[in-house]
């Protein structure tokens, strides 16, 4: 465990992203199986635990410590896991030990929940103070060190002296600890063979880009398509096995089964998926709220599949039948794909219309005013480029509409994590309502990026100055027509929302700006916002 949190202390006080990939592969190389495996599903995100709450930690260290004493120091530390791993104190009798990560990775997933808190305890006492904080991360699904999945990939090839290509397309069909991959990248075994054909292959990204930076493109060079606000799927139907993905390779299928259902060719598609009903079927897009209905479900009932009727509409095509297409120019994709949908069922699959123009003004224009509310902006495609894994700048860029803005209150803060675990940098902001008793303030979305380092600080001392009222970890700031914080805030849509006492649900809000220049009571109204909804609309 010793290696695992010095690993952790270097990536995180390490910015370059070479010098990171350096520390991955020193520590991949020296530590034995299957720590190094458990190590890597940590830092990329796919390491299952039996969840260690908040609360059980909390309560360990009060069983040791003064109560006052810990409210203190968890304030000022400001990180539940940094608090404890600093203040836990081990009986005099117990020595300490440097336990390996996949000793105390394999006794958490078998350890069931009577067993749970004996085991948090004991690990506790055995490990130093940086293990402490390491395995309290691990265990609580807390850790944020700078490091991306596709950043630990790259490092497993420069290991195995491999092509991350070949890393990403085995990756979804290999599970922690990961021992036949290492066994492969060191050279002691064969390329690992996967169980199932329809495996996920990680999605070509398209770069953010603004106006002033197509100068000196030609646009003859490029396809234009919507950006249609839904989620990025991958369908695949290989070798009689069909599945559904997500972007970031969570498998969907069971909360989409008309879907696998309709899947009747072979092959592995890229694109939107969306409710309501195709371009093919006459029935209307519905918005990413409705869509929201159909997420995060093992299974739908009938009424789901009624109300919220889901389809894709296809971008690309990585495989025709069985053969990897990925390395052909988009154009001889285009056309592969639009032959599969052409027979595939129309009201669970249509593609996604190209955009005519011929010149960056006109597409901007376009862009700005689109046919259809469900429509975040452009997508640019280079028309010779092959699909490639990852955010590859140059082939594909995204061109979205304008973000709607807003006036804000500040009105709920709460601490961040990693290197924000000491500053106040989570914010609930609200605009004004009338109510019975005049003008009132309604919490309408949180936020936690969009400022500065130097707007943080800011942020963070009025928080620490204007505080009013306590509730946990959330702190209440002032918020009156007259005194407060107003703060520009951006989004890039806005839906109803009956979970929301609102009424409505921004989409990707953040803190465009700070606005000490205005008063709170200048802030925008309720109203302001719903008509937004019906302007979209």
């Amino acid at each position: 465990m010793k290696a695992f949190a010095e690993l952790l202390g270097r990536l995180v006080l390490t910015p370059q992203r070479n010098a990171k990939i350096r520390l991955l592969v020193d520590y991949f190389h020296t530590t034995p199986d299957p720590s190094r495996g458990y190590a890597l599903a940590a830092i990329a995100g796919t390491l299952s635990l039996n969840a260690v709450k908040p609360a059980l930690i909390r309560d360990l260290l009060l069983e040791r410590m003064d109560e006052v004493l810990f409210h203190y120091s968890y304030d000022y530390v400001g990180d539940l896991a940094e608090t404890v791993s600093l203040a836990w104190e081990p009986p005099a009798d117990v020595a300490p030990a440097d336990i390996s990560l996949g000793e105390i990775i394999e006794r958490l997933q078998m350890a069931g929940r009577s067993e749970v808190r004996s085991l948090v305890r004991d690990t506790l006492d055995r490990l130093d103070a940086s293990g402490r904080f390491a395995f309290l991360k691990l265990a609580t699904g807390g850790l944020r060190i700078g490091v991306s999945a596709r950043l630990a990939k790259q490092a497993l090839a420069d290991m195995g002296g491999k092509d991350v290509g070949e890393i990403e397309r085995l990756w979804h069909g290999l599970a922690p600890p990961y021992l036949p991959l290492f066994l492969w990248l060191s050279g002691e075994g064969e390329m690992p063979v996967l169980k199932t054909p329809a495996v996920f292959h990680s999605v070509m990204l398209a770069t953010p880009v603004a106006e002033h930076e197509l100068e000196g493109l030609d646009p003859a060079d490029f396809a234009a398509e919507w950006k249609w606000d839904g989620i990025r799927v991958q369908l695949a139907n290989i070798g009689g096995v069909r599945r559904l993905y997500s972007r970031s390779g969570d498998e969907i299928s069971g909360a989409f089964p008309e879907i696998l259902d309709a899947a009747d060719f072979t092959g592995v598609i890229d694109g939107e998926l969306l409710v309501g009903g195709t371009a093919r079927s006459n029935r209307a897009t519905g918005s990413f709220a409705d869509l929201q209905q159909r997420l995060n479900r093992k299974t739908v009932s009938r009424r789901l599949l009624e109300d919220f009727p889901a389809f894709i509409r296809g971008y690309d095509i990585l495989f025709s039948g069985e053969q990897d297409i990925r390395p052909e120019p988009f154009y001889v994709r285009r056309e592969a794909l639009s032959s599969l949908i052409d027979s595939a069922s129309p009201q669970h699959f249509d593609l996604s219309p190209l955009v005519p123009f011929s010149s960056w003004e006109e597409l901007d224009r376009l862009r700005s005013s689109p046919p259809d509310p469900v429509i975040e902006g452009v997508m640019l495609k280079r028309f010779d480029s092959p699909y490639l894994a990852g955010r590859v700048k140059g082939p594909w860029f995204k061109w979205k509409r304008e973000p709607f803005n807003i006036d804000a209150v500040l009105m709920y803060a709460q601490r961040g994590h990693g290197k924000r675990s000491s500053y106040y940098s989570d914010f609930t902001f609200g605009v004004w309502t009338e109510g019975e008793d005049g003008a009132a303030l309604v919490p309408v979305g949180k936020a936690y990026f969009g400022f500065t380092d130097a707007e943080l600080e800011i942020l963070d001392r009025f928080v620490r100055d204007n505080t009013v009222e306590r509730f946990g970890p959330v702190r209440a700031v002032r918020a009156e027509p007259d005194a407060g914080f107003v703060v520009e805030v951006a989004f890039e849509g806005i839906n109803r929302s009956t979970r929301h006492k609102s009424g409505v649900a921004m989409r990707f809000p953040r803190i465009a700006r700070l606005r000490p220049d205005k008063l709170p009571r200048d802030a925008d109204r309720l109203a302001t916002l719903q008509a937004m909804i019906g302007a979209r609309a």
